[in-house]
């Protein structure tokens, strides 16, 4: 089970870390990712991270911006966002996956999502 927390109403060029809370006895061993959803559109992937933390791989748009990171003996994972933009408004989600393939294939979507948290960046 996986929830995402820490959302919030920014301005842009604002920070902001989300967070994601994991239950279950196998979250070290699953590739992690965030996914997000504008009002509207898709939902279109951000970023994902490897077990052990060590691989990382980004939407361009996120690049340079954004960053993953994960604690597993925590059981947590982490979006950390800076140079906030009103484009990147939307409800969040964190999500997980058995793993097995390269990160870059996870953009189309992971076995297990958790509810969102929205994020609003005004202008």
């Amino acid at each position: 089970q996986l929830q995402a927390s820490g959302g919030g109403l920014v301005q842009a060029g604002d920070s902001l870390k989300l967070s994601c809370t994991a239950s279950g006895r196998n979250f070290g061993t699953h590739v992690l990712g965030w996914f997000r959803q504008a009002s509207g559109k898709e939902r279109e992937f951000v970023a994902a991270i490897s077990w052990g933390g060590g691989q990382t791989y980004y939407v361009d748009s996120a690049k340079g911006r954004f960053t993953i990171s994960r604690d597993n003996a925590k059981r947590m994972a982490y979006l950390q966002m800076h140079s906030l933009k009103p484009e990147d408004t939307a409800v969040y989600y964190c999500a997980a996956d058995r793993g097995g393939a390269a990160l870059s294939s996870y953009s189309s979507g992971m076995e297990y999502w958790g509810k969102g948290t929205q994020v609003t960046v005004s202008s």
